[in-house]
This record gives C-alpha cells, sequence and structure tokens, in this order.
C-alpha cells in the first residue's frame, strides 16, 4: 500500500528529492504522494525532516 503525507508536511521537498520513482509533488497545501506511482519504498519517510510521510 502507498505512502501518504499528513498535515505535518512543511513543503521542504526532501520527500520528493529521495523518491525514486518521482511520485511525490507539490499539492495544494502540501506534498503529495500519487500512489498509482507509489512502489512503497519508503525512501521519502526516511529523507522527511518531520515525519509526515506515513505508511497506510
Amino acid at each position: 500500500m502507498a505512502y501518504v503525507i499528513n498535515d505535518d508536511c512543511i513543503n521542504c521537498g526532501a520527500c520528493a528529492a529521495g523518491c525514486p520513482v518521482e511520485a511525490i509533488s507539490e499539492g495544494a497545501s502540501h506534498m503529495e504522494i500519487n500512489a498509482d506511482v507509489c512502489i512503497d519504498c519508503g525512501a521519502c519517510a526516511g529523507a522527511c525532516p518531520v515525519d509526515a510521510p506515513q505508511a497506510q
């Protein structure tokens, strides 16, 4: 199951830079993960300074 980014996101872009499949883009209020592209690798969670990406 894909990761999702919660409201703790500070829009720093660290998660997007760490995503090997480019599944993350800037959304209206925070970064967003395209669940159809996400491979559930967790790289975004490891790169995020505020632990906003969470496994679902």
